[in-house]
């Protein structure tokens, strides 16, 4: 690890550990710093604060607003919920993943700009299938029209 990384973690450490063995406040203070939570702040927080790595990665994993990976600029989520599923979101994700040149139909693009991700429900049924990307949401969207609406975002 790089002494600017060390001097990261050594900040988030004084601020968040100070009044106690918070994990969850630690964690989301080296997500805020680094975009994600690297598997490197784990080790160096669980040998600094004595606790097991395996009870960082319980948090992490526990807790969707922690990331294990680097996520893009834009925040591409496609609501999986049942009325979204019927109204065609699974042919919204195989466009956009096509479109971004992702595998799986999630994941984060080469160049950093898109995360593509589907969550259970967003609770937005009666304008299924919706999309939300970074905090506008689109409803009633086809493969095509979220295709269009992507565009801005990558200018």
């Amino acid at each position: 690890m790089e002494k600017e990384e060390q001097q990261k973690l050594e900040n988030i450490y004084d601020t968040s550990v100070a009044g106690g063995d918070n994990i969850i406040a630690v964690l989301q203070q080296v997500q805020k710093v680094f975009g994600y939570v690297p598997e490197e702040a784990v080790d160096w927080f669980s040998r600094r604060m004595n606790i097991s790595a395996s009870k960082f990665y319980g948090v992490i994993t526990f807790y969707s607003q922690f990331h294990l990976n680097p996520r893009g600029k834009n925040i591409i989520t496609v609501c999986s919920g049942t009325v979204c599923h019927v109204k065609g979101a699974p042919r919204i994700t195989e466009k956009l993943a096509g479109d971004l040149k992702l595998k799986g139909g999630s994941g984060t693009t080469k160049d950093m700009l898109f995360t593509l991700e589907n969550v259970n429900c967003v609770g937005a049924c009666s304008i299924a299938p919706v999309v939300i990307v970074n905090d506008k949401v689109f409803g009633k969207q086809s493969p095509g029209s979220m295709a269009k609406n992507i565009k801005s975002y990558k200018e």
